[in-house]
């Protein structure tokens, strides 16, 4: 081997045996329960023309797009003076047709548009698929990592939004993680400006508003005025910035500056819809009006969430929002929709941190048949039949090799029970079954070893 080890491109991952029972258990999980409440599944291809994807990500977006090269003579349409020019831009539209996708939503978006003679509106569709962003990898930052999206289109109605909380709080029930869904929305954002008179500084104004706990309010205030924020509108966020006690509270102080906005004022009436539809069905999570919390404010339209693991300090999980104009950028306006997007890679780490995986999630084999040569085989294989047509997890040790080297093969792979069938099991018509974990051995029927390893 020596200095031509194989390696893989940076930011990309290999996933072994564990982690992907792990991957499967979370992905499992969701898909269970995005099936409850209806929604398909849809895959679109890892690559799209670029044409779909370029100028949908900004400027910023459309250098992380991972090109790819046209098949057979790429150079052929190009002279030389092209080349020597070495124009990046310029020559990659004529070298490159198709990139590998960023996101899930604008293939959404174009899979909407081609089919939408035959979708049924409200559409509900979900896709975990991976994208590829050519971004520099950092920790927790990949170049290729999985998304899981839901989204409903076709709809205005506030009772997706609930039913999106509903999922993510019977998601994280299901996978033991206590959560805290922030939620806010765009609407009340936009009517604090316009309150305030100051409509482009609204980034500024929630981005200094999220640091009240750290360094209170008075340095919030003096970050405020270092941004061009004028007093009288300092003045008038105040009450905003101090706000405290319950949602409902929360409202009635939002509600009170907002009175002069209209547009202020339906987003106070679709977040109480809302809550109040949460609290009448009941939730296990935490539901928190969060006026800082402004996810990708120029592509939501209406409520945004954000979910936070409790017990752990990793950040956002899960997230998503109303948006107005899913297909506008494929010249079909008017398509609402509200979705959300699962962290698989973050869940992952907050279960392996909280140690939340259930034995059975990561478990493989549950039972190993020891190998001690043909006439013993013969004997066993249709037993191991058995055992795998009864939904048992079995294995036969393919080689006649020494015990000791069978048994550390079934520690290594934490097998939980051994068969062994030498000629006294044969003349008996039975097997002996060692539990690895506590080292007792019995002589059972076939019956009685699938009862006992089934559990």
């Amino acid at each position: 081997m020596g200095k031509n080890k194989p390696s893989i491109p940076k930011g990309t991952r290999d996933f072994g045996p564990e982690e992907m029972s792990k991957r499967n258990y979370i992905f499992d999980t969701i898909k269970e329960v995005y099936a409850l409440y209806g929604f398909q599944q849809i895959e679109t291809p890892a690559m799209e023309k670029l044409q779909t994807l370029m100028g949908k990500y900004g400027d910023e977006g459309d250098k992380l797009l991972f090109k790819i090269l046209n098949s057979g003579d790429y150079l052929k349409g190009i002279n030389d003076s092209e080349l020597q020019e070495r124009n990046p831009l310029r020559l990659q539209t004529k070298l490159c047709e198709k990139g590998l996708r960023y996101d899930l939503t604008v293939p959404f978006a174009r899979y909407v548009v081609m089919h939408r003679e035959e979708l049924q509106l409200p559409f509900k569709r979900y896709q975990i698929q991976p994208v590829w962003r050519a971004d520099r990898p950092q920790k927790g930052r990949y170049r290729e990592f999985y998304q899981c999206d839901a989204d409903v289109v076709g709809s205005d109605s506030l009772l997706n939004e609930v039913e999106l909380m509903q999922i993510v709080d019977t998601v994280f029930q299901r996978l033991g993680i206590r959560v805290l869904i922030k939620i806010n929305n765009r609407k009340i954002l936009t009517g604090i400006a316009e309150v305030i008179g100051e409509a482009d500084k609204i980034v500024d104004i929630t981005v200094a508003m999220d640091k009240l706990d750290k360094i209170g309010i008075d340095l919030v205030n003096e970050e405020l005025r270092s941004n061009g924020i004028a007093e009288e509108a300092i003045e008038k966020l105040q009450p905003i910035i101090k706000m405290q006690g319950s949602n409902d509270e929360k409202l009635e102080v939002i509600s009170n500056v907002l009175k002069t906005s209209e547009t202020g004022m339906k987003g106070v009436e679709e977040m109480r819809f809302i809550l109040d539809t949460l609290k009448n069905i009941g939730l296990n999570s935490e539901m928190d009006l969060d006026l800082t919390l402004a996810r990708g404010l120029n592509y939501y339209t209406g409520a945004i969430f954000e979910v936070k693991a409790l017990d752990t300090e990793i950040g956002s999980i899960t997230g998503g929002g109303r948006y107005d104009n899913l297909t506008g950028i494929f010249g079909m306006p008017g398509l609402s929709g509200v979705g959300i997007s699962f962290g698989a890679d973050r869940i992952y780490d907050v279960l392996n941190t909280l140690d939340l995986y259930p034995k059975e999630a990561i478990s493989a084999t549950q039972l190993l048949f020891i190998n001690f040569g043909e006439k013993e085989t013969d004997y066993c294989l249709p037993i191991v039949a058995k055992s795998r047509a009864a939904n048992i997890r079995t294995e036969v040790y393919p080689d006649k090799v020494k015990m000791k080297k069978q048994m550390s093969y079934a520690d290594a792979k934490k097998i939980a029970y051994v068969a062994l069938a030498g000629d006294n099991e044969i003349a008996q018509g039975k097997i002996t079954l060692k539990n690895m974990v506590t080292g007792e051995q019995k002589l059972v029927t076939a019956d009685e070893m699938i009862a006992i390893v089934a559990g």
